[in-house]
């Protein structure tokens, strides 16, 4: 079996025009095809990641899409990019590898799970994700502190036993914080205002739901630091990206607060997560399939956290596609925790871009089990995308000057 083409999409989505899903489908000469997605839909760098696959694409060309291991490590060490690359190199690569165990799966009739050594769990744990944007369908931001009172409630209503809130996106006006805002050693205003929202959620859901702090590295060291001391008497889960991620920076507000420290959607590849299993800074990691090096990668990076002691969720803030992919490696993994179920992947213009919609039942998520990720676009996604297709194999070769 040969890989004849590969077709780089990006999504339109009916509403949100700052949502743009890229995938691609990896076609082959028996027929088969699979679905890979670079998770870079939201912030700036999608059309990047586009033009990424598209050229990666030409080196795949010809190759038989069961050998994922030389194909990632052609795009790895082929391209001279690939090493010590960033997020758009390894969306690209992402996306692809992705696609190539969608492949793997339909080839031998099995879902994804059953390929990386067996489902170790049937169910797993999720909780709901960017209660700042309340808990609804799509994106509606939170200003008042009893909006964010309102969302947990919701969220616990349907069953959830864990939230995860950025409480430090907004001001009460709704006005977005700026750096100026959430660096350097805070003002008292704003330490109140975060552990007035904090106190409120803690109040409207009780003990027995865990709170995970979103960060999104808008603070720095300091003012993390400041913020985690006044959130620990609120028996907090997770602190996630409190601050740049850096193997240092990290280290230095896990040692200052006494709450477990989360990271990963902008770490990549086992080269980037070794020196923060080195110096023990995580208590779990946050991989995205779609960014950190797709399937082959991911399994790397949790094979290596758990000869760490360290806890695994897979980052998702994509398409349908990455929920599904992600489920098959969180199901298959020893060290998986919490599987993260985020705002976007309620909104009904995010959901009609797949034919299945994996949603959690009290709180948590079912393995799909269809042959390879279980998931496919759906028609309206494939009307209406903008699709490049590549067909002709590209030979990487060293220019002078490189």
């Amino acid at each position: 079996m040969k890989i004849t083409s590969v077709d780089v999409m990006e999504l339109k989505p009916r509403k949100d025009k700052y949502w743009r899903p890229i995938v691609c489908r990896v076609n082959t000469d028996e027929g088969l095809y699979g679905y890979g997605e670079a998770a870079m839909a939201y912030g700036i760098g999608a059309s990047a990641a586009f033009g990424m696959i598209k050229d990666l694409s030409g080196s795949v060309i010809g190759m038989d899409p069961l050998e994922n291991e030389i194909i990632w490590d052609r795009l790895y060490r082929r391209t001279f990019w690939g090493q010590n690359g960033g997020p758009v190199v390894y969306s690209g690569i992402s996306a692809i590898d992705m696609a190539l165990w969608d492949i793997k799966g339909k080839y031998f009739n099995v879902p994804v799970h059953k390929l990386l050594g067996g489902k170790m769990r049937e169910k797993l744990r999720s909780y709901a994700s960017q209660l700042q944007f309340r808990w609804g369908d799509g994106v509606d931001p939170a200003f008042a502190t009893e909006d964010y009172a309102a969302a947990a409630k919701h969220a616990v209503s349907e069953g959830y036993d864990a939230i995860k809130i950025d409480f430090f996106t907004y001001d009460r006006d709704g006005r977005f914080f700026t750096s100026e805002d959430t660096t350097r050693l805070l003002k008292p205003y704003y330490l109140d205002l975060v552990e007035e929202r904090i106190a409120a959620v803690r109040e409207a859901v009780g003990p027995g739901v865990d709170i995970i702090i979103e960060c999104h590295s808008f603070t720095d060291v300091q003012s993390a630091v400041q913020i985690g001391k006044r959130a620990e008497k609120y028996n907090i889960f997770l602190y996630e990206e409190p601050t740049t991620p850096s193997p240092e920076l990290t280290k230095r507000v896990a040692e200052s607060i006494n709450i477990p420290i989360a990271s990963g959607e902008r770490i990549y590849t086992r080269w980037g997560y070794a020196p923060y299993f080195e110096n023990g800074s995580l208590a779990l990691i946050q991989p995205d399939l779609g960014t950190s090096g797709g399937i082959t990668e991911c399994k790397k990076i949790c094979d290596m956290a758990y000869a760490y002691d360290v806890s695994v969720q897979i980052h998702i803030c994509a398409s349908p596609l990455s929920v599904a992919a992600a489920l098959q490696v969180e199901a298959a993994i020893p060290n998986f925790c919490i599987h993260e179920h985020h705002v976007l992947n309620k909104a009904s213009y995010n959901k009609e871009l797949c034919i299945h919609d994996y949603q959690p039942v009290d709180g948590y998520m079912s393995v799909p089990g269809l042959p390879g990720i279980g998931n496919e676009l759906s028609e309206y996604a494939l009307e209406t995308a903008d699709i490049v297709t590549v067909s002709a194999p590209k030979v990487f070769k060293m220019e002078k000057g490189t």
